[in-house]
């Protein structure tokens, strides 16, 4: 069995305290701060012409990057956090939309928040294997995440809308590739040089 290696939260922001209490603070101020860097993401929002179902934000980019910063554990937490706020009624879906339902209709947009649940767990559970150590394994990561994301995501829309299968795919992700590929770069980038940075600080002390 694969051992579990450090993630960058547990690097970069260790526990105020050798006690349990600390860590539970220290997790849950990870939870909740993942779920506002996610909330906040959303409302970075516009719809494409040609596509008014789903809208293109910085959500994808967030949700992955809360779960591989946080780990399996608190990824999911923090994702199960952000839905369930949505849920009960806070603008913090996109466009600061809120519920899981309008005018008696699941919302469109409903399985893609199960897949970011889902998929802020398993790049976690990547990067606790060491995932998002190099650019090509973090791509690989990024890119792994984005599928659940689309595998959860499509399906459902096309139930909800009752769009054919190749539209659902057009529509549900074909189209957000493009700005998926300038997300995922940016943030292959930019994980291994927080990794980076991070190690210069604690063999500077």
């Amino acid at each position: 069995m694969t051992s579990r290696a450090a993630t960058l939260s547990d690097v970069a922001v260790p526990a105020l305290g050798d006690g349990q209490a600390a860590r539970w603070v220290r997790a849950a101020m990870l939870v909740a701060g993942g779920a506002a860097l996610t909330a906040v993401s959303a409302q970075i929002v516009w719809f494409a012409p040609w596509n008014p179902l789903v809208p293109y934000t910085f959500q994808t980019a967030s949700v992955l990057l809360v779960g591989t910063v946080l780990g399996a554990r608190l990824g999911l937490a923090s994702m199960l956090l952000y839905v369930a706020l949505g849920a009960a009624g806070l603008g913090v879906f996109a466009n600061g939309s809120s519920g899981l339902a309008a005018d008696g209709q699941l919302s469109a947009t409903l399985g893609y928040l199960g897949g970011f649940v889902l998929a802020g767990a398993l790049v976690g559970w990547l990067a606790e294997r060491g995932w998002d150590r190099s650019p090509a394994s973090t791509i690989a990561l990024m890119v792994i995440g984005n599928l659940v994301i689309y595998a959860i995501g499509v399906p459902v829309l096309m139930t909800i809308t009752g769009l054919e299968l190749a539209t659902a795919v057009q529509v549900g992700a074909l189209d957000f590739v493009p700005w998926d590929l300038i997300k995922i770069a940016a943030t292959a980038a930019i994980l291994p040089l927080a990794w980076r940075a991070v190690g210069s600080s604690r063999s500077g002390r």
